[in-house]
């Protein structure tokens, strides 16, 4: 028999009754019953039952172990009386009468509960990552993203793409974010930058004649967290393809999706074709470029009725409108709350009025409305009886961002919101360039590698801010999955695009001299695109925070509790890299 076990805690079944056999595992749960001790064993593959009898040497040893103690077992597998079968587990119908016991693994006495979710602080979780981990529910949530980025793999070399790395230490690049930068020993004073993404290398290798190209690839920025980001690392599907137009990469990409979230979304619906809605619509309609379809309310512009109105809080301002059916049985509760969620957004209140018999509009603000405004809502918001209307007022991207949550929590409250399914969509037709309100100046609103829509003559001919770029992003349930684009690959276009956003041609040489380098010796026409695999596995685990589906993540400040990093350095390691520190006063 081998050393450590026989069968794994998963595996034993009816069929295995008066079979010998040798188990190990960690030491899950113990109870106590009449001086019988029951014990769960637990290892990666499941639970068994053991059962140690008073008087035994077993009894002792398993009655004297602190949980989560390693240990190698020795028994016969007995059938479990019909009372006491588990249908819970596959194990369930049988246990082990333990004969031997020995203790490969003691362990002190665990910070928190491994058995049972509680509610233990996320600091204490990682500062005991390993324990965490050792939970049934993050035990499921690692092994569903290993499941996963398997899948992406063989799915994307049956689409045909061909799996390539890409370096780690690179230069650095101006994809929105800060570098994280590595000091070189052997070049004084000098940096490399690890990859926000491997964003000029994979077009490197369509330049090359690769055609398409995929990685499960790190990505490094230096940003703060959120529920669906992790600070510092993260990893994505990044994918390019030569040859195409926008349709050509979005027909394989949601084949993927569609493929990934049917097989691994539990039965959750999943859309089918993928939505194509232009970033404006989208942050019209539902006040974001990442809507949550799955709500089933659309915002309308309405500043048109307002415009000369006597109605002063809503007079010259943008305004937006929510309409929302079947809620004359809503109490005065569902109004107010809602308000109340609003400012929690940011406004200062929620304006609403409700409809009623022949259109008449009750509530707060109906006496400031004329006849002519009311019609014209009636009529813009196709309006009926029972429905409720919801206002923000103010400027257009505070009144988008605000009106955008309402939209959401407003079809939840009543009753509009569809659950367990999967709602995608591509949004299209992004802004080339946007304006910085602080400064004035133009910049890359997107991906500053894009093609823009039009080419060189649209950036020659054009307001800067009406240029459209061949930029997209998937959306899922109101989280951006990826972002991606069709390339500029003409060095005179890349020159132009950047320099709108600042950059003279002698910068532009410099920072991307590989790239235009690249360029002039035969580009073809290529795009790609980058799904985010956290955010997909966070999405497929229906996690509410990314780091739920990590092994080992940052905590929301960037460090690592359990390996205590980031980390000072000797002095000695500082000489050796030519840096001195200069850190901030303390005041």
């Amino acid at each position: 028999m081998h050393r450590y076990r026989s069968h794994n805690c998963g595996e034993l079944r009816a069929a295995d009754v008066d079979t010998d056999v040798r188990l190990s595992g960690w030491l899950h749960n113990r109870r106590d019953l009449g001086g019988i001790l029951f014990i769960d064993l637990r290892d990666h593959h499941g639970i068994t039952q053991l059962v140690a009898r008073p008087g035994t040497p077993a009894n002792e040893a398993l009655g004297s172990l602190t949980k989560e103690s390693v240990v190698r077992i020795d028994g016969k597998v007995s059938a479990r009386g019909a009372d006491n079968i588990n249908p819970d587990l596959p194990t369930g119908e049988v246990e082990i009468e333990v004969s031997a016991v020995e203790v490969l693994g003691a362990a002190e006495q665990i910070p928190f509960t491994i058995n049972a979710e509680d509610g233990v602080n996320e600091e204490k979780r990682l500062e005991y990552r390993f324990l965490d981990l050792r939970r049934e529910r993050m035990h499921r949530n690692i092994m569903l993203r290993t499941a996963v980025i398997s899948a992406i793999r063989q799915k994307m070399v049956t689409l045909g793409f061909n799996e390539m790395a890409t370096p780690i230490l690179s230069a650095t690049s101006p994809e929105g974010a800060r570098d994280f930068l590595v000091p070189s020993r052997l070049h004084a004073g000098k940096f490399y930058a690890l990859p926000q993404a491997p964003q000029q290398f994979k077009q490197l290798l369509m330049i090359a004649g690769f055609d398409r190209y995929f990685q499960i690839a790190p990505c490094f920025r230096d940003e703060d967290a959120r529920a669906d980001r992790s600070p510092g690392e993260f990893y994505q599907l990044d994918i390019e393809m030569s040859f195409v137009e926008q349709e050509d990469v979005f027909q394989p990409v949601e084949k993927l999706m569609t493929e990934l979230f049917t097989e691994f979304g539990g039965g959750r619906e999943v859309t089918s074709p993928f939505p194509r809605i232009p970033f404006r619509e989208s942050m019209l309609k539902y006040g974001n470029d990442k809507p949550d379809l799955r709500a089933k309310l659309e915002l309308v512009d309405v500043s048109d009725v307002f415009a000369g109105s006597g109605f002063k809080a809503f007079a010259g301002k943008h305004v937006r409108a929510l309409a929302v059916p079947d809620t004359a049985d809503q109490p005065r509760k569902f109004f107010d709350q809602l308000g109340e969620y609003a400012v929690e957004q940011g406004a200062k209140g929620l304006a609403w009025v409700r409809v009623g018999e022949e259109n008449a509009l009750t509530g707060p603000i109906a006496k400031f409305l004329t006849e002519d405004d009311v019609k014209a809502l009636v009529s813009k918001l196709d309006l009926a009886p029972g429905h409720a209307v919801f206002f923000g007022a103010g400027e257009f991207d505070e009144v988008s961002k605000i009106m955008g949550a309402v939209r959401v929590e407003a079809a939840k409250r009543a009753g509009h919101f569809e659950e367990g399914v999967f709602r995608f969509c591509w949004i299209v037709d992004f802004p080339m360039f946007e304006k910085d309100e602080e400064t004035g100046k133009i910049e890359f609103s997107h991906n500053p590698f894009s093609m823009p829509q039009g080419g060189l003559e649209a950036l020659e001919t054009k307001d800067p801010l009406d240029i459209l770029a061949w930029q997209y992003d998937i959306v899922c349930n109101g989280v951006e999955l990826s972002s991606g684009a069709i390339r500029n690959h003409e060095p005179e276009v890349m020159y132009k695009a950047f320099s709108i956003a600042g950059y003279d041609k002698d910068t532009v040489e410099a920072e991307f001299g590989g790239m235009l380098r690249a360029f002039k010796f035969g580009a073809p026409p290529h795009g790609g695109i980058a799904p985010g695999v956290d955010r997909i596995v966070m999405l497929l685990a229906d996690e509410p925070n990314i780091r739920e589906t990590i092994a080992f993540p940052l905590n929301g400040n960037a460090q690592d509790l359990l390996m205590g990093a980031p980390s000072e350095v000797e002095e000695s390691r500082l000489k050796e890299l030519h840096l001195s520190l200069r850190k901030p006063q303390v005041k």
